[in-house]
Order: C-alpha cells, then structure tokens, then sequence
C-alpha cells in the first residue's frame, strides 16, 4: 500500500498543506524535487478553481515524467477539511475522484464519508490527528495512514510529545506513520525514523521557499523568527495552532494576552468566516523556524535535506 505513494519518491517527506501558501507550483516543485507535494482543497476559491489547479498540477507532473523516466515525480495530495460546516466537500471530492488524486489528506473531523469514495478510484486516505481518541476513530474509519501532529508543528497542531505519541499509536497500529511538528533538518527525518514512522509532515521550512504562494514579509518573518517566536493560541480559528508572534502584534494584538477562541463559531468551505480571514494576516509557523534561514528553490532545499538525512544516517552507522 505505502510502495504506491513512495516509488518515485527520494526522500520520506511530505509537503504539509498549507493554508493560501500551497499552490500548483510549490506543489509541482516539490513532486518533481522527489517529495509529495499537497495543497488544502479550499486554498482553490471560488469552487471552479479548483478543477484548474487539478488539470495543472496533472498535465505539469505528466509533461515532467515523460521527460525523466528514469526518475519520476513523487505524487501529489489534496488535504480536505471533513468537518461539516465545509459546504464544499462533496463537490471537491467528486474532482479529486475524477482526476485520481492519489493521496487525500483528511483533517478535523472522522473521515468515514470520505474513505469509500476515495477507495473506490484506488486512491488512499492518510488522517491529520492530535490525540490517540482521534487516531483510534480514524483508524475505525478505515483510513491507510496516520498524520501525528504534535506539538510544535505549524498551523494546526496537538500538544502531545512525538516520543510519547508516535510510542502509543505503536501499541495498536502498524500502518503508516506521518510524524509532523518542528521538523525543518535532514537529520530529524532521519529520528523521526528512529522513533518508528515511515515519513515525516514539512510545512513551515517550505513556506521561505521561491514557489511558496506566501508574502515576502511573511517569508522574511519565517527567516528571522526563533521557537520563541510561536504563539499556540485558538482564537483566530478555534482550533489551536501556531502563529508567528510578530505577525500577531502587526495586527494589533497582544500575544501574551489572547482570548479563547470559539470553535463553534468556525465556517469552512464557500462561506469562510471572519475568523478565516485573519490567517491572511496572521501567519502560521511551526517551531522549527529557527533552523530556517535560507530563502531558495524547492529542488535546491530538498537537495539538502536529503544530503543532510543521508549524512545522518551514515553517522547513526559509524556510532
């Protein structure tokens, strides 16, 4: 099941979906670079665009492989949000079905409606979850893979300790591991083996990339913010996550001081919501932007990464 997802792939990563930054070309830049690249479904708007992102993204990836047969891009993933407030979903699933995306991404909600349609054109369901309630209802759901989001990675994020969390999924399941939260080094994908997952989640060291659809000032933000530097708050979605503490102040709040969000309150899909909007001005990092303080190419930073990861191994092997 895994070997559909990483033949063509030359280093165990994927590329988080990231909220407005994720687009066709950091998406294609990172297939072609050897990782999955993916976007949110909803980074697309209106709804239509989204069939051109699909078309682009394929028709990119096809041209791209029929240049390099001998080595193929990396697929790429679409990340739906299955909570219900998200009037959207039916629709984007229906094209991600007609395109054969080959991994979907699921996130804060049990993915069961969507595992049988996804199954049904061959692709699989890997689910974005925070707890060991939430994996083990996604594992119920029917899913072929877990995202363990912990603490420290960027946008969304749980509270649990990767050690702890990644030990206990262990004690019931032995699918595929995800492991997401500060992993920015060539040598945390390899810990991140170590500890027992099969890949790892890379949002924020993408986000100061030339393909990211993010803002100079929020690229230059990533470069010289530290771990200090991330603010875990609810307020702006109701849902926690972390937010680059600069960015907080440029809005006029105080990052020590933030009320409680309402997750209630919360609309995803063609509605959007008040709320949703302040992510346009409040920036998501996780907290390994202290790692980060180049600004190049997708293929320049994943050639890196994937000299350090092999560095590291070969060290693991001297000791």
């Amino acid at each position: 099941m895994l070997t559909q997802l990483t033949a063509s792939m030359t280093l165990p990563v994927i590329g988080s979906p990231m909220f407005i930054v994720s687009g066709p070309e950091l998406v294609t830049a990172q297939c072609q670079a050897g990782i999955i690249g993916a976007f949110p479904a909803l980074n697309a708007r209106p709804a239509e665009v989204l069939r051109e992102w699909l078309q682009q993204i394929t028709d990119t990836l096809d041209d791209y492989n029929a240049q390099n047969p001998q080595q193929p891009a990396a697929p790429f993933a679409v990340n739906q949000i299955v909570h219900p407030t998200n009037d959207r979903l039916a629709h984007d699933l229906a094209l991600c079905a007609e395109f054969k995306v080959p991994l979907i991404i699921t996130s804060l909600h049990a993915p069961n409606r969507v595992v049988e349609q996804v199954h049904a054109y061959g692709g699989l369901v890997f689910h974005d979850v925070t707890t060991l309630r939430h994996a083990k209802k996604a594992i119920d759901a029917g899913v072929d893979g877990l995202i363990l989001v912990c603490h420290g990675a960027g946008g969304h994020a749980g509270r649990l300790n990767p050690f702890a969390f990644v030990a206990e999924v262990r004690q019931f399941y032995d699918g595929p591991l995800v492991l997401a939260g500060a992993i920015t080094k060539g040598e945390q994908i390899a810990a991140a083996q170590a500890l027992g997952v099969d890949m790892v989640y890379m949002g924020t060291r993408f986000i100061a990339t030339q393909e990211a659809n993010a803002q100079p000032a929020y690229k230059q933000m990533v470069l010289e913010a530290a771990a200090g530097d991330i603010v875990y708050t609810n307020l702006f979605t109701g849902v926690h996550g972390n937010y680059l503490r600069q960015s907080i102040e440029l809005a006029g709040l105080d990052p020590e001081a933030l009320p409680e969000g309402d997750k209630n309150a919360m609309r995803y899909g063609s509605g959007g919501s008040s709320k949703a909007k302040a992510w346009r001005d409040i920036w998501g990092a996780g907290q390994g932007v202290g790692g980060i303080t180049t600004l190049n190419s997708v293929a320049d930073e994943v050639a890196t990464l994937r000299t350090d990861y092999q560095q590291a191994l070969d060290q693991l092997r001297r000791r």
